[in-house]
């Protein structure tokens, strides 16, 4: 059938209901418990090992001198300056590992229902447009809510350790939730893209591997003979991760940077989504 034009006017209600739809299918199905079971795994030996020691470690004189080395590339002497230690330690983790994350859960958006033959049931009762960005925002739903478990847990082991800290560890906490939440768009966004053609989430998640490891030498290889062409790192997901890591970037770029690769990936997926026969 013809493909439903999208309106100016998105029905919020449809969006909303198919962004809670993916919360749902994440905690409460089988897949999506396995996959919670082995995150949380994941984040209590994070929350025992480097959080839980984060004090020891970041005050022992080696890794003040390790980070002040590093901080050369990266710039972590910031960092060493928080009072809350857990979260300078969960900061490094999370922005490191979310983005892993967020690329397996959101592996998923469209390709599973394209094979079952849902998509096109779908379709009749929303827009294209609807079935792309609801799929989206649920899948930043998902990873918002792991964040947020996540980033209590350490608000808990920095509560536990120094009671005082509670208060400046709490806003601490609001705004690296907000930051990370924009930093994980652009990569659930890809995936979004990557759902429009591949035939499924393994394969999704293989394209992505390849995007950024094999467009990352062709980049290299091309900005070494044109230095201009240094500029093609926007066209991954995190490409200024390593200044974020240290504190050392304006907000409006920490912020601006994944919200407009978030739009562009939307905005080619949408195209390719509404050209493609369900």
């Amino acid at each position: 059938g013809k493909p439903m034009a999208t309106s100016s006017l998105v029905n919020i209600g449809r969006l909303t209901q198919i962004a809670g739809f993916e919360l749902v299918r994440m905690f409460l199905t089988k897949r999506g418990l396995i996959a919670m079971a082995a995150f949380a795994l994941v984040w209590l030996l994070i929350l025992r090992y480097p959080i839980g020691q984060a004090v020891s470690i970041i005050s022992a004189p080696n890794f003040e001198q390790m980070a002040r080395d590093i901080s050369g590339s990266i710039g972590l002497s910031k960092l060493l300056d928080w009072p809350e230690a857990e979260f300078a330690m969960y900061w490094l983790v999370a922005l490191y590992s979310f983005p892993l994350f967020a690329i397996f859960i959101s592996s998923d958006q469209t390709v599973g229902d394209r094979e079952r033959g849902t998509l096109r049931f779908l379709s009749l009762r929303s827009t294209r447009f609807e079935i792309l960005f609801g799929r989206f925002l649920g899948q930043l739903g998902v990873l918002a809510c792991l964040l947020a478990i996540t980033l209590v847990a350490t608000l808990g082991v920095l509560g536990y350790r120094e009671p005082s800290l509670l208060m400046g560890g709490l806003s601490r906490a609001v705004s690296i939730f907000i930051i990370m939440v924009v930093v994980l768009s652009p990569f659930v966004a890809l995936m979004s893209l990557i759902n429009t053609f591949a035939r499924s989430s393994r394969l999704a998640i293989v394209l992505a591997i390849l995007y950024f490891a094999g467009g990352g030498i062709i980049v290299g290889i091309l900005a070494w003979q044109v230095p201009a062409l240094n500029a093609l790192d926007y066209l991954f997901p995190g490409v200024n991760s390593e200044l974020l890591a240290g504190q050392n970037l304006p907000l409006l770029s920490a912020l601006g940077v994944p919200l407009i690769q978030s739009a562009v990936f939307i905005a080619i997926a949408h195209r390719i989504f509404t050209r493609s026969s369900l």
